[in-house]
């Protein structure tokens, strides 16, 4: 995080940090080996050099660490630089995994131990949430609503909604995640780190308001230079860079148009998404 807040400062631009707040499990991601498509995205974007092997133990040969307190420094400085912060998650894994099937009070546990421990470390309210893996149930979109989040990024699709769900309307706007990953680009139809940021400004080349959702251990790192492209070539599109509080500033929900929302496959990533389905009509 600390190279991708001075990467975002050198540019003058804005951006949302959305915080896993829990313990650290990624090692336990070796559950979905089976899930369809994983094993290609793993082989894909080299997992192992992008996480290390003493990451991949965490939750399984390694105790997990609490990124909240070991890290509660680290998240403080990135609010004290001027960018926005929000809630990701409690748990990655578990939530990635399991919220799909979970029931409410399993959710309303993983969504207000991640609220308590935000207040902890920021003295604040969070103020935006941003699902891990956009996985999503009922219980979920309903907790957005009732915690007090002011707008959330838990759907992947092309502007922003106020997300329907079994034909019950939730309040809390979404402003979904427009563009695709680096990861779910690079090994696909000939795209390699080196021509992937071009891809990406190609399919921004016509001016229209975008979120893009970017992982601090990719971009942040081994991907930083393709990072750093996208950036200077997004300002030269004329894009302002932007944080999500920023992008919904004067934005009334009472404005937005109304969606379902589906769980549908995304190229690039195994599984299904929550994304934005086809608009509702009261």
């Amino acid at each position: 995080m600390p190279k991708l807040t001075e990467m975002l400062k050198r540019h003058e631009a804005g951006a949302t940090f959305l915080f896993s707040l829990g313990p650290d499990h990624t090692g336990r991601a070796i559950r979905r080996a089976f899930r369809p498509g994983f094993m290609d995205k793993v082989g894909r974007t080299s997992v192992l050099s992008h996480y290390g092997v003493k990451t991949l133990l965490y939750g399984t040969l390694l105790p997990g660490p609490d990124i909240g307190k070991r890290c509660a420094g680290v998240l403080r400085r990135v609010r004290d630089d001027g960018f926005e912060v929000g809630i990701h998650t409690w748990d990655h894994v578990e939530w990635q995994d399991r919220v799909g099937r979970a029931d409410a009070e399993w959710t309303h546990r993983q969504m207000s131990a991640a609220r308590d421990r935000f207040r902890e470390v920021f003295a604040a309210e969070p103020g935006i949430h941003g699902a891990a893996g956009w996985q999503m149930n009922i219980h979920a979109y309903r907790r957005t609503q009732s915690l007090g989040f002011r707008i959330a990024s838990d759907t992947r699709g092309t502007h922003p909604f106020l997300p329907v769900v079994r034909g019950e309307l939730v309040a809390c706007p979404q402003f979904p995640t427009t563009l695709p990953t680096l990861d779910e680009l690079i090994g696909v139809d000939g795209i390699t780190e080196a021509n992937v940021a071009e891809h990406l400004l190609e399919r921004t080349r016509e001016p229209r308001d975008h979120v893009y959702t970017l992982h601090a251990e990719l971009e942040g790192m081994k991907l930083a230079p393709v990072f750093e492209k996208l950036l200077a070539g997004w300002k030269a599109q004329g894009y302002a860079l932007v944080s999500l509080e920023t992008l919904s500033r004067g934005v009334l929900p009472a404005s937005l148009p109304l969606h379902t929302v589906v769980e549908e496959a995304v190229r690039g990533r195994s599984g299904t998404l929550a994304v934005q389905g086809p608009p509702f009509l009261l």
